[in-house]
Order: C-alpha cells, then sequence, then structure tokens
C-alpha cells in the first residue's frame, strides 16, 4: 500500500510506530501476556471493604481523557469495558517519564491494544475503576476505529450502514454493543441443541461436504471439480440421504449440524451456505417427530432467553408446547378458499391463474401447490405451526400417508411466517423410492433444475432395510434468527455472502493515468 492511499490518521499512526520502535518497545510482542482477571468479573466481585485486589488487565483503548499527569482511559476486553486510571509518577516511578510523557500520551491511540498491572478501587465519582502500576504495549492498531459518540442519548457517527458491518465483522464487533450477544446466544443455543439430542441417547456423525450426487432436497447444487478422480463434485444441499445409509447400517438414532450449500437466491432469510441440524430416529414417525421437536424448541427458547417466549419485531412468539397442526390442503383451503384435494396437475394449474399466480410450464403439481401455500399461507403463521400431510408430488422421500391416498407423513414448522423445519416419516420402501426418483428426473427433463437426481446407491441401502425410521431437519440459523429477535439472516451470520468489494476510486484512476 502506498503512502498516497493512506488517510492522515493511518501516516501518523504508522509513525508512532516507527517512533515506539526506535525507543526500544516492540509493538507487536511475542511474550505470553498473563492475564487475572476480565472487566465484567472485577465489577461483579468488587466489595468496598474488602483487601486490596491486585489484578493484570488487557484490551483495546477505547476511551481517554489525559489531565497533566494523570489521566483515565476506557479498556475493552473479551467480556466487556473498565476504567483505567493512570498516574505519570505511578507507572514511572523513576526519573525517567516518557512511558507517560511520550508512549502514553503521544504514541497509543484508540484501538491499541495494552496490558494494564494494578489494583482495583473506586474513584470518588463511584466507578469501579483499576489503578494502573504498569503499562505493557501488546498490539499497536494502523486503522482508526469508527468511535460511535454520544450526547443527550443520541448516537453519532455510527458503524451501522449493514454493508460495511457484515463486510467488516471484525470492526462491528468492537465498536457496536449488543453484536457479540447475539453470537454468544448462537452458541448457548447450539449448545442446548446438542445437549437435548446427545442426553437422548442419539449419535453425532460428520458425512461427506462433497458428494457425487446431490441429493436429500430440492434445490439447486454448487458444482465443483475433483482433479485426481476427474469427476465432477456437488457441495452437499443436505445430509439426509448419508444419515439414513446410517440408519440402515444399525444406529438408533443420528445427527449432524453442519453445513449446506444452495446455488440459489440471497435474501433476508437466505444465504447460499447456511447451518442445519438433520436427525434420524429409528423405529418413530412424524407423529413422534412433532412432539419431540415441540419440547426440543421449548428447552431451546429457556436456555437462550430464560423463558419460553421471545419478541421478533411486533411479534411475541411462545415457544411453549404444544403448538398447532393443520394440513397444507386445509391451511390452503382456509386461506384461499380452493380445495386442491383430489384436483389434478391441470385443475390447480387453473386455480394459480385464477389466483393471479406468476407460474410456468415447467412447475409440476407438487410445485404449483407449494406455490399456492408459499404465497397465500406462509407468511400467515407467526406462531409455531405444524403443517402436515404434504402431497406426495411434493415429498419425493417420505413415507406414504398411513390413511389419506395421495398424502404424505411429513410436516414442516412454521414460524414467524418462514419455514423452520422439515420432517417426516421417512420413505424405506425401495420399489416406491426408486419411482419416485424417476418423478423426479421427468421434472428435471421438463426443466425444473431443482429436482433430485436418482441416487442408485441409496435405493441400494434400502435394499438392504432400513427399519421405520423419523427424520428432522432445523435451520439453525433462522432458529437462531428467532431466538436473538433478528428479522435479516446476516445478523446471525459472523461473515454473510458479499458481493466482491468495489476497488477503491483512487486505484482504479491511477491504473487508467499509466495506461
Amino acid at each position: 500500500m502506498s503512502v498516497s492511499e493512506l488517510s492522515e490518521q493511518e501516516i501518523l499512526r504508522r509513525e508512532s510506530l516507527k517512533a515506539l520502535k526506535n525507543m526500544g518497545i516492540e509493538p507487536y510482542p511475542a511474550a505470553e501476556y498473563v492475564v487475572s482477571a476480565h472487566s465484567t468479573d472485577i465489577k461483579a466481585e468488587f466489595k468496598d471493604d474488602a483487601p486490596q485486589r491486585e489484578v493484570t488487565v488487557a484490551g483495546r483503548i477505547m476511551s481517554r481523557r489525559i489531565m497533566g499527569k494523570a489521566s483515565f482511559m476506557e479498556l475493552q476486553d473479551s467480556k466487556g469495558r473498565i476504567q483505567i486510571y493512570i498516574s505519570r509518577d505511578e507507572i514511572c516511578p523513576d526519573e525517567n517519564k516518557d512511558m507517560y510523557n511520550v508512549v502514553f500520551k503521544k504514541l497509543l491511540d484508540i484501538g491499541d491494544f495494552i496490558g494494564i498491572k494494578g489494583y482495583v478501587f473506586r474513584t470518588q465519582m463511584g466507578e469501579i475503576s483499576v489503578h494502573a502500576s504498569e503499562l505493557t504495549v501488546l498490539s499497536k492498531s494502523l486503522r482508526p476505529l469508527p468511535i460511535v459518540k454520544y450526547k443527550d442519548g443520541v448516537a453519532y457517527d455510527a458503524f451501522d450502514d449493514p454493508e460495511l458491518r457484515y463486510r467488516q465483522r471484525y470492526v462491528d464487533l468492537v465498536v457496536n454493543g449488543g453484536v457479540k450477544d447475539i453470537f454468544l446466544k448462537r452458541s448457548r443455543i447450539i449448545k442446548s441443541l446438542r445437549d437435548q439430542l446427545d442426553a437422548a441417547g442419539y449419535t453425532e456423525v460428520e458425512t461427506p461436504i462433497l458428494q457425487s450426487l446431490a441429493g436429500g432436497a430440492a434445490a439447486r447444487p454448487f458444482i465443483t471439480h475433483h482433479n485426481t478422480l476427474d469427476v465432477d463434485l456437488y457441495l452437499r444441499i443436505a445430509t439426509e440421504l448419508y444419515l439414513k445409509r446410517l440408519i440402515v447400517g444399525g444406529f438408533e438414532g443420528v445427527f449432524e449440524i453442519g453445513k449446506n450449500f444452495r446455488n440459489e437466491g440471497m435474501d433476508r432469510t437466505h444465504n447460499p451456505e447456511f447451518t442445519c441440524m438433520e436427525l434420524y430416529v429409528q423405529y418413530k414417525d412424524y407423529n413422534w417427530m412433532m412432539n419431540f421437536t415441540e419440547k426440543l424448541l421449548e428447552n431451546i427458547c429457556i436456555a437462550a432467553n430464560g423463558c419460553s417466549e421471545t419478541k421478533v419485531g411486533d411479534n411475541v412468539i411462545s415457544f411453549k408446547a404444544p403448538y398447532k397442526r393443520i394440513s397444507i390442503l386445509d391451511s390452503i383451503k382456509e386461506k384461499t378458499g380452493y380445495d386442491l384435494e383430489g384436483k389434478s396437475e391441470d385443475e390447480i394449474r387453473q386455480i394459480c391463474k385464477s389466483l393471479k399466480m406468476d407460474i410456468d410450464d415447467t412447475m409440476g403439481k407438487g410445485k404449483l401447490i407449494d406455490e399456492i401455500f408459499g404465497e397465500f399461507c406462509e407468511g400467515t403463521y407467526i406462531q409455531p405451526t405444524f403443517i402436515t400431510d404434504y402431497p406426495v408430488e411434493m415429498s419425493p422421500l417420505t413415507k406414504m400417508h398411513r390413511s389419506k391416498p395421495g398424502l404424505t407423513e411429513r410436516f414442516e414448522l412454521m414460524v414467524n411466517g418462514k419455514e423452520l423445519a422439515n420432517a417426516y416419516s421417512e420413505l424405506n420402501d425401495p420399489i416406491d423410492q426408486m419411482e419416485r426418483f424417476q418423478e423426479q428426473l421427468r421434472l428435471s427433463e421438463k426443466g425444473d433444475d431443482e429436482a433430485m437426481f436418482i441416487d442408485h446407491d441409496f435405493v441400494r441401502a434400502l435394499e438392504y432395510g432400513m427399519p421405520p425410521t423419523s427424520g428432522i431437519g432445523i435451520g439453525i440459523d433462522r432458529l437462531v434468527m428467532l431466538m436473538t429477535g433478528q428479522t435479516t439472516i446476516q445478523e446471525v451470520l459472523f461473515f454473510p455472502q458479499m458481493r466482491p468489494e468495489k476497488k477503491a476510486q483512487v486505484k482504479e484512476e491511477n491504473e487508467s493515468n499509466e495506461k
């Protein structure tokens, strides 16, 4: 990076860096710095009548008030912030006062990492602080942090542009209070989920991310190429078919929490890579899975929020079991007035036209029903609701309904107008499964780029025999959105997918001048 591309502050910080080195101070020391306490713990544990407590803290300088021979600064560590009191004569007991007069006052900046040894006390203003006796430079910051200023409770110069926040999450986490809390809560949510599945006796496993066939869902995959084998491979769109192979192999219950990848649109609820939990348990059906899911989510909500409710926008959502249950055809009838039961593909296509929907000839019966539900029903379910008994055309991996011809034993859980979970009584009839795959192939030939491939090895596994099984997939990112009250998926992903960053204008101009 040339000097011409640097701001005035960046140039000054680099000069400070050189000055530190010239004074014999290493701005990026290699040695371990042993921290004995964190900001929040110091404040929580302080007692005015307790013996003086010696501590060692470390973190970023977030603000400074220099007042001649003494100064205050705010230090931010991994848990919060604490005030530091620095006296010139305390940190420079000898004649040489450079550590205070030069290093602290002139060469250190907001954003720099420092270590402080000292003792805990309460200031005359009543603030619990650390009285410094020793200061150590731990890392020099060469870019200035955006500093949010407050006046009369109003924030100025906030780092609040969404694109900048998502692209520079490392800055967002430092300067915006509450962002880190979302991700700490995400960690608690996943821990609660994992703990409950472990307690139920199910085994956490790992299955391939690079797959020869992208199966287990209706989605467009990412394609890559393996040079040694000279074959195209797909980033997985779901873990389903591999997990069910393990049920064939004799596991009672298996689950995987991992990344899936779908080469589809991006919006407030979709990211091309996302985290999903899939669970499969032998000798269970979708009714058992509904009951299990209710309790699972209720306990996760309590672990995350301390109660079974969460607030998203203006909606207060209760995860307390039990949840409402309604079939997809009854839902469509309720919301549109059209009864689709027993209707042919052509009849449903005419209904779509009557509803003034944008459809095309590549859509089969299942896709048409899905579009009607998505447009008129899905968004209306705010409280957790199980949508059940999907038509067979929509569910190529699901067991036929035991009492309703043409339907399958499948449910989707809708919360806050979006799908959160998808579950089946799993299809374990290999002949029926092969026929369903062949129907998907016909849809693919019609132009449906989300139709499934025929996975011959999976059918072979079923031919060896799979016990009655129920399975579920839960979108972790959407679950975290609900539990943290966020309305966009980007807020719960550390590093959401972004468009390529635009080159700096000055660089483009320099390049054109050179030509």
